[in-house]
């Protein structure tokens, strides 16, 4: 009898390994599939965008409509106030006639994360200017965030975009040397 017990027992222990080996080579398998198919697709990230490139970004998306989910950016990223409860002198924020989702848009001061705006829904081919804060600001500049929120059909947001702005208020707007002579 003991030898039944002992017989039993190798091929249980048999059994487990050849359980084991095949969980692992099942994994293996799993890894290296998910591995060739990850080196097969391009990475897609999207584009930083800032002062210094957004006219280079805009050129490369050229006159093309945008994709679905997508937004071509058109706006100021400095806006001046001359005082923190008139409206803006320079703010502009477009959704252009090449985008296909309507949009709205938040500004959120970095240092406190406070939300300082909320826009209206912009349609396709229309823009804000004249923009007035939700909050009275004291003067200063402040860094912010704004972020777009891409609309489906149903107003509901299917993306965002985020970029910086920067807001000052009660500060003098310096134009330029070149805006200043005579055309």
């Amino acid at each position: 009898m003991s030898e039944q017990k002992s017989t039993k027992m190798k091929g249980g222990i048999i059994l487990a390994i050849c359980i084991v080996v095949i969980i692992i080579l099942l994994g293996a398998v799993v890894y290296l599939l998910n591995a060739r198919k990850a080196e097969d697709e391009p990475v897609k990230r999207n584009i930083v965008v800032n002062e210094k490139n957004v006219e280079e970004v805009i050129e490369q998306l050229g006159e093309e409509r945008t994709p679905p989910g997508s937004y071509q950016v058109t706006m100021n990223t400095t806006w001046h106030f001359s005082s923190g409860d008139t409206a803006s002198e320079d703010a502009y924020v477009k959704n252009a006639e090449a985008n296909t989702n309507a949009v709205y848009f938040d500004i959120t001061r970095q240092d406190t994360e406070e939300t300082i705006y909320e826009s209206p829904i912009i349609p396709v081919g229309s823009w804000l200017e004249d923009i007035t804060l939700d909050s009275t600001l004291p003067d200063g500049t402040y860094p912010c965030v704004i972020t777009y929120h891409l609309l489906d059909e149903e107003d509901k947001s299917i993306s965002t975009v985020k970029l910086t702005l920067t807001l000052i208020i009660g500060q003098p707007k310096i134009t330029p040397i070149n805006e200043q002579l005579p055309k």
